[in-house]
């Protein structure tokens, strides 16, 4: 495998990351918004990722094992809203309820955590295979 397929798998690695850090961050900025401009609370969205051929020149034993990754897409989760009893509120119903949004802060940390060390892992692949590449062209000298 040749150095410029590394840099463009942690490449789309580091794109993704940073893709689902956005999401976690658009979700906890907005855990607490009860109206959107397409009505009702808002709704945590969910980044689903999945692999994807690299094309290069591999032979065809390695051809099938390398892959990279991709967003597929930015959904919402259809898990239910939290309904929170607060007559003060002013989207508050005839009966005192809230309904809030379904992100839950702690669970939108932890999977900033994870976010986080994925990109961590990949800088560290990405530095591996600069530091190959470069003592590769040390032997030349």
């Amino acid at each position: 495998m040749d150095f410029l397929t590394s840099f463009k798998i942690c490449g789309d690695a580091l794109a993704t990351q940073r893709a689902r850090m956005d999401v976690v961050a658009s979700n906890l900025a907005n855990a607490s918004t009860t109206k959107t401009p397409e009505g009702g609370p808002y709704r945590r969205k969910v980044v689903s990722v999945s692999s994807q051929e690299v094309m290069g020149s591999f032979d065809d034993a390695l051809k099938d094992s390398v892959r990279s990754v991709k967003i597929d897409n930015i959904r919402e989760d259809t898990q239910g809203f939290r309904k929170v009893y607060d007559p003060s509120h002013p989207d508050a119903d005839n009966k005192g309820v809230v309904t809030m949004s379904n992100v839950q802060p702690i669970v939108e940390m932890a999977e900033l955590i994870a976010v986080n060390r994925s990109f961590e892992a990949t800088v560290t692949a990405f530095d591996a295979a600069k530091n190959m590449a470069l003592k590769t062209l040390e032997i030349g000298k």
